[in-house]
């Protein structure tokens, strides 16, 4: 089977829109008052680049994932999300933790920027295990 770009596009465009969601409006006003910023700070970044980085960053991740689909035959919604779960399980949610317990940060803190990447991954999993049978 080949990499379904399109797949992989759309899985990061879900993504990135999660990010916004998840930032913005679910968890936004906590993180920022975790994280010491204010709003006047927020303010004062121009957000464009950082939207286009990190989108940039979101399709790298989509391409990533959708290679470990392809060769795990990841080709349905369950596989394709138990595998974004498994790469959480096993490097995410690990290395985050640990940056977070030796710099002393609020675990509430841990859990707004860990479990984003774990509802992602488990979002984009579900695209990619699903489209990967149309892939030509």
């Amino acid at each position: 089977m080949k990499t379904n770009y399109p797949a992989v596009v759309v899985s990061a465009i879900v993504y990135w829109l999660l990010g916004w969601l998840w930032f913005g409006e679910l968890f936004g006003k906590r993180w920022m008052a975790l994280e010491g910023m204010t709003e006047q700070m927020a303010k004062n970044v121009n957000p464009v680049p950082l939207f286009i980085i990190s989108f940039l960053l979101d399709v790298l991740i989509a391409f990533a994932l959708a290679q470990l689909c392809l060769w795990r035959n990841a080709n349905t919604a369950a596989r394709g999300a138990s595998m974004g779960v498994f790469l959480w399980i096993g490097f995410i949610g690990p290395l985050l933790y640990t940056n977070h317990m030796y710099e002393l940060r609020p675990r509430e803190l841990f859990a707004i920027n860990a479990f984003y990447p774990l509802v992602g991954f488990m979002l984009m999993g579900m695209i990619l295990g699903l489209w990967t049978k149309k892939a030509a």
